[in-house]
C-alpha cells in the first residue's frame, strides 16, 4: 500500500514514490490500456489518491503545492512505464493546472483547482482540422450573447478528451481576437467524438471535441477576452517541458528494458550483453539519454526561475526537440537489442517504439521547433 504523499517530501523521496506507483499500479495495466486506448477507471482514481494530479496547486485547494521540478519528475517516472498515462498526467498538470495557476483569476482558481486536484481531469483544446502547426488559424468561434458566448466549431487531436471532465477551449471572439474558455464536459451542445485509431500514447484517449452552440460565461474566460494567444503560448512553454519529460522517461524505460534483456538473453554460450556490438549500442543510448535528461532539468530550472517568455520558448523547444530524437533512437535500439522478441507485444519495447513517434509531432513538430530555435538565434 502506498503512503499518502505529503508536501514535505524531498524531490528524491517524491520521485521514489512515483516510481513505485508506476511499477506497481500502472505497469500491470499498460498492455490492456494500450489495446483499449483508454485510461483504466480504477487507475484514474488512484492517480488522484496517490497525489499525481494538480501537483502544483496549493494545499488549500487540495494540491501538493509542489515545485515544477516535481511535476517534471512525476511525468518522467510515469513515462518510464507508460507514455500514454504520462501524457494524461502531463496535460492535466503542465497545461491545464499550470495555465490556471499562472493565467486564471482568483475566482477561477477557487472554483476549479480543488476539482482538478481531487477528481476531475482536464484537457487542452487548441488544435483543429486546419489548425495544427499554424495553431491560431482557428475556425471555432465564440458568438456573444447576453449571458456570455456560444462556442461553435470542432477541435481535433485533444489529448485526454476521452476521459476529461473540463476543457480549456480556444475560440475566436470576433474582432477581439482569440479567447480561452473553461468548458464543462456536461455542457449542452458539447460532444466528445472518438477519432481515428492512434499509433501510440493510446491511454491518453485522444479524441475530437464537437461544439454546437455551447454556452459559456464571461467569467469562465481565462486571461480575459482576446488574450487567448498569450494564454496558449504561456501554457505551451511549460507543456513542451512536460512532453520533453515524457520522452526522456520513455527513453529511460526503453534503455532499462534493453539492458535487463541483454543481461539474461544467451546466444553462442554467453549473454548478449557481453558482446561489444550490444555494449556499444547501449553505451551510446545511455549517453544520449543522460544528455537529454540534463538539458530537461536545466530548462525546468530556467522556466521555474521566471525567465522571459522568449528565452523560455527557445529553451523548452530545445529540450523537446532533443528529447524526441533521443526517445526515438532509444526505442529503436531497444527493439533491435531484443531482436524478434522486441517486435512482439510480449515485451513493452514495441509499445515504446510506437509511443516515441508522437514526440516529433505533438507540442510542436520538429520543423516548428527548429524554426523557433533558429528564429531566436
Amino acid at each position: 500500500m502506498l503512503t499518502e504523499p505529503t508536501t514535505t517530501w524531498t524531490d528524491d523521496a517524491w520521485r521514489a514514490h512515483v516510481r513505485d506507483f508506476a511499477r506497481d499500479r500502472i505497469a500491470p495495466l499498460s498492455d490492456r490500456m494500450d489495446r483499449e486506448a483508454a485510461l483504466d477507471p480504477g487507475l484514474r482514481a488512484e492517480l488522484f489518491s496517490a497525489g499525481l494530479m494538480a501537483l502544483e496547486a496549493p494545499t488549500r485547494y487540495g494540491g501538493r503545492g509542489a515545485s515544477l521540478t516535481q511535476v517534471i519528475s512525476t511525468i518522467e517516472e510515469v513515462a518510464r512505464v507508460d507514455s500514454g498515462v504520462a501524457v494524461a498526467v502531463d496535460v492535466h498538470n503542465a497545461l491545464i493546472v499550470a495555465a490556471l495557476l499562472r493565467q486564471a483569476d482568483a475566482d477561477q482558481q477557487r472554483r476549479y483547482l480543488p476539482q482538478l486536484a481531487t477528481r476531475r481531469i482536464g484537457a487542452f483544446a487548441l488544435s483543429e482540422p486546419h489548425a495544427g502547426s499554424d495553431a491560431f488559424a482557428l475556425s471555432t468561434v465564440a458568438e456573444p450573447t447576453d449571458a456570455g458566448f456560444l462556442l461553435t466549431g470542432r477541435k481535433r487531436w485533444t489529448s485526454n478528451a476521452g476521459q476529461a471532465d473540463l476543457f480549456l477551449v480556444f475560440a475566436r471572439t470576433g474582432g477581439q481576437g482569440i479567447s480561452a474558455f473553461l468548458v464543462d464536459r456536461e455542457s449542452p451542445g458539447l460532444r466528445v467524438e472518438r477519432h481515428a485509431e492512434q499509433l501510440g500514447v493510446r491511454a491518453a484517449s485522444t479524441a475530437d471535441l464537437v461544439l454546437s452552440g455551447v454556452p459559456v460565461r464571461r467569467q469562465d474566460c481565462v486571461g480575459g477576452i482576446g488574450n487567448g494567444e498569450g494564454v496558449a503560448i504561456a501554457a505551451l512553454d511549460i507543456g513542451r517541458v512536460g512532453i520533453a519529460a515524457q520522452l526522456v522517461g520513455l527513453a529511460r524505460g526503453a534503455l532499462d528494458e534493453a539492458v535487463a534483456y541483454s543481461r539474461r538473453r544467451e546466444q553462442f554460450g554467453k549473454v548478449i550483453g557481453g558482446y561489444q556490438g550490444v555494449q556499444f549500442t547501449l553505451a551510446e543510448v545511455a549517453t544520449e539519454v543522460a544528455a537529454a535528461r540534463a538539458l530537461l532539468y536545466e530548462v525546468t530550472r530556467v522556466v521555474a526561475a521566471g525567465a522571459d517568455i522568449a528565452e523560455r520558448l527557445r529553451q523548452s523547444a530545445m529540450a523537446k526537440l532533443f528529447a524526441s530524437q533521443v526517445a526515438e533512437r532509444a526505442a529503436s535500439a531497444a527493439v533491435e537489442v531484443l531482436g524478434g522478441n522486441g517486435y512482439t507485444r510480449e515485451y513493452p519495447v514495441e509499445r515504446f517504439y510506437r509511443d516515441a513517434k508522437a514526440g516529433k509531432i505533438y507540442e510542436g513538430t520538429t520543423n516548428i521547433l527548429l524554426r523557433s530555435i533558429g528564429g531566436a538565434l
